[in-house]
């Protein structure tokens, strides 16, 4: 059975439903935004925010997609840097119920949070703290980490620390492992644009992008984009939101289109379907069916608040699944 390992910020994520945006106002937090804040201002919200509905889970994206490939089946582990504190425990205790084999450090900082603030029309407001997620450092990691596995997934917000990326995906290679990459932002894109081209150009396998974060690395619209990002990698796939997703390698290509499914939150569409992807890949369908399974999932997370599925949701992805 294939291994997949990912690495990426190690958040946990908190879902506070609000009664009203003027609870976003009380904490100056622009609607729809996501802010970064300092352990004072986290404190702020959390504390602000006690009276309500919530619930959490271990988050980031990379993580959010290694959890999706843990629940079908695959073999996976995760390393990320957490703080020693209960948050930092509990993301610990979460990823192993999930089956995942947690590769974690400990950081200095507290644990990093994303509170995400869900108004009544379901808009979704960040205040993310980012902790200990960003100690994580290239003087982390070692080659015995990466040998074993046969797919390592990174998420592209790791990218603004350079000696880090560069030393991930250099021993992935070395230890004969395939990259994907998730751009993750497109403002991120933006800002390490050169070093992200070579990057890819000479470590990455497999790229994932919305249509915003392809636009950025390559100056096109999605379809001309997708037919540059193919040039410097095996595999390319842009995803254009309610219109499916694009996928090329080589002379390949396929248009996969959405599935039917009542839209709640679009939190973790992106990680999910790179989940299924990549599940497809590992299980040697052909990459329509590989989009395919990643649209099943990307649809079936947005019917929920949050990133994650209970099991009952997995259990009747698995059965669709089995059908393949």
């Amino acid at each position: 059975m294939k291994q997949v390992l990912g690495m990426g910020n190690a958040l946990v994520d908190i879902m506070t439903k609000i009664e009203s945006d003027d609870v976003l106002d009380k904490f100056s937090l622009p609607k729809g935004s996501m802010q970064l804040v300092d352990l004072e201002n986290r404190n702020t919200v959390l504390e602000g925010t006690s009276n309500f509905e919530r619930q959490q889970s271990s988050g980031g994206s990379a993580s959010n997609t290694i959890h999706g490939l843990a629940k079908l089946g695959i073999k996976t582990s995760y390393i990320g840097k957490i703080g020693n504190d209960s948050f930092g425990e509990f993301f610990h205790q979460d990823i192993l119920n999930s089956g995942i084999e947690p590769r974690l450090l400990k950081g200095d900082a507290e644990t990093g949070l994303a509170i995400a603030l869900v108004s009544p029309d379901s808009e979704r407001t960040f205040a993310t703290f980012l902790g200990a997620a960003i100690e994580l450092s290239h003087n982390d990691l070692y080659s015995s980490l990466f040998s074993g596995n046969d797919y390592f997934h990174i998420e592209g917000y790791l990218v603004q620390n350079h000696e880090l990326l560069k030393k991930a995906v250099q021993l992935a290679k070395e230890n004969g492992l395939k990259i994907s990459l998730d751009l993750a932002s497109y403002n991120v894109v933006e800002d390490n644009l050169e070093f992200l081209k070579e990057i890819i150009s000479n470590y990455v396998d497999i790229v994932f992008a919305n249509e915003e974060e392809a636009k950025a690395f390559t100056g096109f619209e999605p379809e001309e984009a997708l037919n540059e990002i193919s040039k410097v990698c095996e595999i390319a796939i842009v995803k254009i939101g309610k219109n499916g997703s694009l996928i090329k390698k080589g002379n390949e290509k396929h248009k996969v289109g959405i599935i039917d499914v009542n839209p709640i939150d679009t939190t973790g569409a992106g990680d999910l379907y790179a989940s299924g992807f990549l599940y497809g890949l590992i299980k040697k369908f052909p990459l329509d069916k590989c989009g395919h399974i990643g649209s099943i999932l990307s649809g079936r997370v947005i019917e929920v608040i949050g990133a994650k599925l209970d099991n009952n949701i997995w259990t009747e992805i698995k059965k669709e699944l089995d059908t393949f």
